[in-house]
């Protein structure tokens, strides 16, 4: 169990970059605010960014557009990036007309021009999510995690996951009769995935926020503090800058503060501006609510009544099957 710091009430969020603030949280442009922050101040740039859909807080534009307008954002982004800092760019996909265009491989190219190097190619695996009626319906996004050299912090210790086989030895060589695992966990698979026990498992747990989820805003395409927590924790140490360009309600900005780390974003749209300043002061003061990484995800147990098959789509032989049951229990 992870023991989070205690806030103070004291912290301030301020409204423009400055050397020694805690948090900076910039209504505006993003360009404008990165013209403000020193080359090679940022650790993690952690972001979801719009995927031109056309959502309230975006005008749709062409693909090609979008595209050359991100170049010029993280052509800035690199320059605030520290040498030994990474990039963790969450995209799902962007649709048009009924095709799917794979963002995170149109952005491969933008990040590899600027020479940053890919680590992983992470999947996101969630249960729910729109339902397609000309194709199968979507489960996942991607993070592609970028470094800008091949100096770059990792932290693995802080994200391991228990061994499923601790006991294992070698079995030949030098070491033979010893254990083979590490006593701290081992490494965590690049698919975050749900599943029942999170940190007890091979992949990790990780559900989008939906209308039941504890985090949920009027955001539309909110992701999830914990999404953040793991980049924070593994490409981050306490006191380093985390930036999210793209902040909206400001959930890779909690996560950075959640473990000691000074966090700023942008975003243009002043609602969430102020739902991301109400959830950091909620941080502070110890009543903000957020999913704790750990928590196992409710399965149904086939008795609640959304999760039985409706009366009128049972076919003569199930009804049949049901009542004969229902006679012998």
């Amino acid at each position: 169990m992870l023991n989070l710091p205690l806030f103070s009430t004291t912290k301030k969020i301020e409204n423009h970059f400055l050397r020694g603030a805690e948090v900076v949280l910039y209504h505006g442009d993003i360009s404008r605010f990165l013209a403000t922050i020193p080359d090679h101040t940022v650790q993690l740039i952690i972001t979801s960014p719009p995927y031109n859909l056309g959502k309230e807080y975006e005008n749709r534009i062409s693909i090609e557009a979008y595209l050359e307008r991100q170049t010029q954002v993280i052509a800035q982004l690199y320059r605030v990036l520290k040498n030994e800092g990474s990039i963790c760019w969450q995209v799902g996909n962007f649709v048009d007309d009924g095709e799917v265009y794979p963002l995170d491989i149109l952005y491969y190219q933008i990040f590899k021009r600027l020479n940053l190097h890919l680590r992983n190619r992470i999947i996101w695996h969630f249960g729910h999510g729109l339902h397609a009626s000309k194709r199968f319906s979507g489960r996942y996004e991607t993070i592609l995690w970028f470094t800008k050299s091949d100096e770059y912090v990792f932290n693995l210790d802080s994200v391991r996951v228990p061994s499923k086989y601790p006991g294992k030895r070698h079995f030949k060589g030098p070491n033979k009769g010893k254990p083979s695992g590490n006593p701290n966990g081992k490494n965590p698979s690049d698919v975050w995935e749900v599943l029942l026990k999170d940190w007890e498992q091979e992949l990790w747990d990780i559900p989008n926020v939906k209308a039941n989820h504890p985090e949920k805003t009027i955001h539309p395409c909110q992701y999830p503090v914990e999404l953040a927590e793991r980049c924070v924790l593994a490409l981050t140490n306490e006191g380093d800058w985390v930036l999210d360009p793209y902040a909206g309600v400001g959930s890779s900005m909690i996560a950075a503060q959640m473990y000691n780390r000074r966090a700023m974003g942008s975003e243009k749209e002043s609602q969430y501006v102020e739902i991301a300043r109400e959830r950091i002061h909620s941080l502070w003061n110890g009543t903000l609510t957020t999913r704790p990484i750990g928590k196992p995800v409710f399965v149904p147990t086939g008795k609640e009544k959304v999760s039985q098959v409706p009366e009128e789509w049972r076919t003569t032989t199930e009804r049949r099957l049901l009542d004969r049951k229902s006679k012998y229990k």
